[in-house]
């Protein structure tokens, strides 16, 4: 599926984003959750971190009271997209599902 070093390949990218429905590629796999509440934004905040130490990747993340910004970038490989994006965007996303919060990617700025 990916080229060297875990990068993907556009058409791999584009394959994994039809299994990624709440998230878009904008210079990275980028999405927002909204929240019912701010305190469900903080747990789906907590539930990020957890994953982010199970999985050994971070993404950019950004609070606004009810909504949670988010960015999965490989920097090690240059910034690309990889298999790792694609695992931690999936696993951010049966956390979100868990707790009640809905994806809308077209709300992140520039998309």
């Amino acid at each position: 599926m990916a080229e060297h070093g875990g990068q993907l390949t556009r058409a791999d990218l584009d394959a994994a984003l039809q299994k990624l429905p709440g998230w878009r590629y904008q210079e990275g796999l980028v999405t927002v959750y909204k929240t019912p509440t701010a305190a469900l934004a903080l747990d789906l905040i907590a539930a990020i971190g957890q994953i982010a130490e199970q999985q050994n990747h971070r993404p950019d993340l950004e609070w606004r009271y009810n909504r949670v910004f988010l960015r999965y970038v490989s920097h090690d490989a240059g910034g690309q997209v990889t298999e790792r994006d694609i695992a931690a965007a999936g696993a951010v996303s049966e956390a979100a599902a868990g707790i009640g919060a809905a994806a809308q990617p077209e709300r992140y700025p520039g998309v």
